[in-house]
């Protein structure tokens, strides 16, 4: 059975303390470690935000916030009380002038031995400016860490602006690049499965695999991001980090060790081999959509134009044919799809194999075989094969699954994925954090389809809330001869 590793006693600052992230995420990611005992008792949480409020109201808010988004987190209150009682408050605004942050600076004071660690979870705009405040306050020293939450900028112009103003104060090596998608259990599963198991990696290529999906869907609409959102649509809010990411990890060389620069320099290669979409195009290996009013559990939902109060251009949904130019994934499409107000929520990875070069069975008798990774929800890993049916009156061929819940398998609870990574910011571990020529480069190409977007001037494609994306995604995947994977 696993074990929980000690980590270092800690004091984390979080920046924007009272929004939604710190509140849904974080706190209680934070909480979950503490019941698990990883949190050391001399640790120290320090909630930043500019709302009037001391650090009574702050707890307060913190378990409120437990209640409505991590109900079931906690059944001894004692427990929970013994975690609020390492939360404190400063109220301060991250923009104002240095004299401001006084009393952050009184707050750290008293924190000698602990690993600083600053987490932003601020607009991007803040980025910059915090890290010179804090340089400024004489708040980051050379052994201090500080996360970064996506997106980094809006396009590789700003995201190179954020990187070097917080790189003349944080070293690459103290900068953390949050993409939380990395943290999940299925995602590293992945690389045990590949590098771990000969069954797998000696298939793991164009001879054998027909195509990839990567599906990341969503049920959630706006949910008090409209400002934030209808200036980023879909493609940069999730593709150029989240799907770009798990892209990589498919598609990846063997890292010659776990070293967290021997990974990201494997990602680095994949994304550097990633064939760019110019306008020409566009138009047949993309789909831009919308959603409009429709139905999400039975329950009526509101266009998003009208959720955002006016109409507007900007994307909830996007499919993409991508293609990787190497050796090994020549000729083998990526297919990435992402939306809001989608029929479920769902996060998976699709590894399809071709077809047997012969139908002894009969034309169409047989399924293709499937690898299916399960991020979310019930994440597992399904392997769909070909058996018998049981039975007299002829061979039947019939695809069932071979399944690993995780669920069912390790019965006892493990981290989520933002657990996971804030302890591996606590003890320094970069491997699953984005390196920043990792972050450039999938800038680049992403901000090569945005301009053919541009340039094409297509509205985005009707789809009703509930639907799975708008029909031009599925004739993406038809005219190649393929279709989506979406089970009932």
């Amino acid at each position: 059975m696993a074990e929980f590793i000690p980590v270092p006693s800690f004091d984390l600052v979080v920046f924007g303390a009272t929004g939604d992230l710190s509140l849904r995420k974080l706190f209680p990611a934070l909480l979950h470690r503490f019941l698990d005992g990883q949190i050391p008792a001399q640790s120290r949480i320090i909630g930043v935000a500019r709302t009037a409020m001391d650090t009574d109201g702050f707890r307060a808010l913190v378990r409120e916030s437990r209640g409505k988004f991590a109900p079931g987190a906690c059944v001894d209150e004692a427990k929970c009380d013994d975690f609020l009682r390492h939360l404190e408050y400063v109220q301060c605004d991250a923009s104002a002038p240095v004299k401001a942050w006084a009393p952050l600076r009184e707050a750290l004071s008293n924190g000698a031995g602990n690993v600083r660690i600053f987490y932003l979870s601020t607009a991007p705009q803040l980025f910059v400016t915090i890290a010179q405040r804090l340089a400024e306050a004489g708040l980051a020293p050379s052994t201090s860490r500080i996360v970064l939450e996506k997106p980094i900028g809006r396009d590789l112009e700003s995201s190179r602006a954020i990187n070097d103003g917080v790189g003349l104060v944080f070293d690459e090596h103290r900068t953390f690049r949050i993409d939380h998608y990395l943290g999940k259990e299925t995602v590293q599963n992945l690389l045990v499965l590949r590098f771990a198991n000969m069954l797998i990696e000696p298939v793991w290529s164009r001879a054998t695999i027909d195509h990839v999906q990567i599906t990341v869907a969503e049920e959630l609409g706006l949910e008090g991001r409209a400002e934030y959102y209808d200036k980023s649509g879909a493609l940069r809010d999730m593709v150029q980090n989240h799907l770009l990411q798990l892209l990589c990890l498919v598609a990846l060389e063997s890292p010659n060790s776990m070293d967290a620069d021997a990974i990201r320099t494997e990602k680095l290669k994949v994304l550097s081999a990633l064939r760019r979409i110019e306008a020409k195009d566009a138009a047949a290996k993309t789909v831009r959509g919308q959603y409009k009013a429709g139905l999400i559990a039975g329950a009526p939902a509101r266009a998003y134009a009208e959720e955002v109060g006016r109409p507007t251009r900007t994307e909830t949904f996007v499919a993409i044919k991508a293609e990787v130019d190497n050796w090994r994934w020549a000729g083998v499409p990526f297919y990435l799809r992402t939306g809001k107000r989608m029929g479920a929520r769902r996060s998976e990875i699709v590894v399809q194999f071709k077809d047997p070069p012969v139908p002894i069975f009969g034309a169409g008798s047989t399924a293709p075989n499937r690898l299916i990774m399960r991020l979310q929800p019930d994440e597992g890993v399904h392997l769909w094969l070909n058996v018998k049916e049981p039975g007299p009156g002829g061979l039947r061929v019939k695809p069932v699954p071979l399944n690993l819940s995780f669920a069912d398998a390790f019965t006892r609870r493990y981290p989520d994925a933002y657990e996971r990574l804030l302890m591996d910011v606590v003890r320094g571990n970069l491997a699953l954090f984005m390196r920043r020529d990792e972050v450039d480069a999938a800038w680049a190409w992403a901000d090569t389809l945005l301009a053919a977007w541009v340039e094409l001037g297509a509205e985005p494609h009707l789809y009703a809330a509930g639907a799975n994306g708008p029909t031009q995604s599925a004739l993406l995947m038809d005219r190649d001869g393929r279709a989506w994977w979406d089970p009932e």
